[in-house]
């Protein structure tokens, strides 16, 4: 791998790393206001997930030397697949221990998901890198805002765990430092051929699934007319600017 493959990769996931420091914002503005920004995020961000997978994932895998055959299929379906596994271990040790009679293990099942994701998350986007660079700017910029809704709520969830708002800031952090480990990872031990055969339409798998069982079922929760058009139009603002990312191909 070349170095400015590891450069693009390092410098884009630690930016996206330090996306975690973005849970400070629950110190300094109140809960309506938070609850106001998070309501447009997540539509921005399903967007903008859906976006990369549909406008620069599957579209890569379909132009490669061997299209998009029943090997890329189960790839992509491993990548859901994967994302699935992981949300069910996440909820089995959030069952076992509710919230609100055992808080810290809570704080620690979030923390021990959250940085298994950041790890495969660092992984799609050095992967990307790898590919080309396109398409791992467009990656790293849908990775990046599907990060910010989702650290400001792990950083709620931190503090209801029973940790302090600086320790659980920090702790936060920490988990979306091993992005780079899933960087190192991936670049040091898998050739171009690999990650283009394998970790793009498992990217695409994970975004799709990312986007559709976590972020549109939080939409599908607000019924008011005005308020779901608003949501509809930061949904396709997400996906638009996916688009227009094209032009950088």
């Amino acid at each position: 791998m070349d170095g400015d493959v590891w450069a693009s990769s390092l410098v884009a996931v630690g930016a996206i790393s330090a996306v975690s420091l973005v849970g400070s914002i629950g110190l300094v503005v109140g809960r309506d206001k938070l609850r106001v920004l998070l309501f447009f995020l997540v539509a921005f961000a399903a967007g903008a997930l859906l976006g990369d997978a549909f406008f620069h994932l599957v579209p890569e895998i379909a132009e490669g030397p061997r299209g998009f055959d029943v090997f890329a299929s189960t790839a992509l379906l491993g990548g859901m697949t994967a994302f699935f596994i992981l949300e069910k271990i996440v909820h089995w040790h959030h069952a076992h221990f509710p919230g609100e009679e055992v808080l810290h293990p809570v704080a620690v099942t979030n923390l021990v998901g959250d940085a298994l994701h950041n790890f495969v998350d660092g992984a799609i986007v050095a992967g990307s890198f790898a590919v080309s660079f396109p398409l791992g700017i467009a990656t790293s910029i849908a990775v990046a805002l599907h990060e910010i809704p989702q650290e400001i709520g792990d950083f709620a969830i931190l503090v209801h765990g029973g940790l302090a708002p600086k320790r659980a800031l920090l702790l936060n952090l920490a988990t979306g430092l091993t992005a780079l480990a899933g960087a190192v990872f991936v670049l040091a031990f898998a050739s171009v051929g690999v990650l283009e055969r394998v970790l793009v339409p498992f990217s695409a798998g994970a975004f799709i699934y990312i986007a559709s069982t976590d972020l549109l079922p939080d939409l599908h929760k607000e019924a008011e007319p005005g308020r779901s058009a608003l949501q509809l139009i930061a949904l396709l603002a997400g996906g638009a600017t996916m688009a227009l990312l094209l032009v950088l191909e």
